[in-house]
């Protein structure tokens, strides 16, 4: 009976800790914004070596009453992978702070930064519509954003320019390191053969400019809201092209369609 007893402990502490797991995930995120917020990545680069926490602190812009809170924040950091801990030079009694490959990512100055994805990501226009998760499903909206903002997504940035241009920076940081895969000589064969490839809901154009560029003889189109690629038209070249349109009404014809982020 006792060992019953030890047993049904052992799973309700278990399932009590996997709710709490899922509860508090959110700070995961919320930490790691802050970060970048911060600039904590930039400086731990640019200080060049291990940074002990004080240096840190000294060198980041906060409230003198939140240096102590510091320390908290990097515990989360390192918990979740994003950065680590070395033995300071000639002090094996101080550690500090070093980037992990993640935390490489995020540095603004990376042309491989996914910066500007996390900012779009978390921005409260993104995350406030999980809030009303439940409400949409008792109504007939298509979404939750529009449960949340009054209307869809495509209309809201379309009506908001900054936001607009928020998640395009995104989308390009996305596809910018997509290219840097995707056009390595292990996957290049993908496209050969083709004359013609549509990208739908290519944004900007960061992929498909990639992809043009890498193949002259394939006719790349850009293929995105109106709003989205208003005032690219002049960016195109011999082989790429930006055409506006709706992809649930047509599509440009072309032997291939790139979906990168559907």
């Amino acid at each position: 009976m006792e060992l019953q007893s030890e047993m049904q402990a052992a799973k309700l502490l278990k399932a009590q800790s996997h709710i709490w797991n899922h509860i508090f995930n959110f700070i995961n995120s919320m930490s790691l914004k802050c970060a970048v917020d911060l600039s904590i990545p930039e400086t731990i680069y640019n200080y060049g070596q291990p940074m002990p926490l004080s240096k840190l602190i000294a060198s980041l812009q906060i409230h003198p009453s939140k240096s102590s809170f510091i320390h908290r924040l990097m515990r989360i950091l390192i918990h979740s992978g994003f950065f680590a801990t070395k033995n300071v030079a000639n002090n094996e009694l101080e550690v500090g702070y070093v980037l992990t490959d993640s935390s490489m990512l995020l540095l603004k100055d990376n042309p491989l930064s996914v910066t500007p994805f996390l900012l779009a990501m978390l921005d409260p226009i993104f995350t406030k519509p999980w809030h009303q998760l439940s409400p949409w499903f008792r109504n007939d909206d298509a979404t939750p954003f529009q449960t949340e903002h009054g209307i869809i997504f495509f209309e809201f940035f379309s009506r908001e320019p900054k936001f607009n241009n928020l998640y395009n920076d995104a989308m390009a940081s996305d596809a910018r390191l997509v290219c840097n895969l995707l056009l390595d000589d292990k996957y290049k064969g993908v496209f050969e053969g083709l004359e013609s490839l549509v990208d739908v809901g290519g944004g900007t154009g960061t992929l498909a400019k990639a992809i043009a560029k890498s193949f002259p003889q394939l006719e790349c189109i850009v293929f995105d809201q109106p709003h989205v690629v208003a005032g690219f038209e002049f960016e195109g070249t011999e082989n790429l092209k930006y055409v506006g349109g709706d992809m649930f009404e047509a599509i440009p014809p072309s032997n291939a369609i790139l979906l990168k982020f559907k």
